[in-house]
């Protein structure tokens, strides 16, 4: 078996920074505190991804296609949450 070392660091890198939004949708599903988190970084953050998508398919690289695929999906989830709950007031006895 031939283990390409580009491909791994590659998937490595995919995997890593997929899983980076995980631990803060997370905490903003479980806390509905989300008045603190930007909602411009994540617009700006899911465009980008989406472009690494398009891009990964042009290239036809699964590992980039699959790993910002996924971020778009998980970023897109946080974002639902940010709008639905980051209105709420701060002094809200159910924050």
């Amino acid at each position: 078996m031939n283990i390409n070392w580009i491909d791994v660091i590659g998937i490595a890198a995919g995997v890593c920074t997929t899983a980076a939004v995980i631990p803060q949708l997370i905490k903003a599903y479980t806390t509905k505190k989300v008045a603190d988190v930007s909602i411009g970084m994540f617009l700006v953050l899911i465009t980008g991804v989406l472009l690494w998508t398009v891009y990964g398919f042009l290239k036809n690289d699964l590992a980039i296609i699959l790993a910002n695929g996924i971020s778009v999906v998980l970023n897109s989830l946080l974002l639902y949450l940010l709008l639905k709950h980051g209105k709420k007031s701060t002094n809200s006895p159910n924050n």
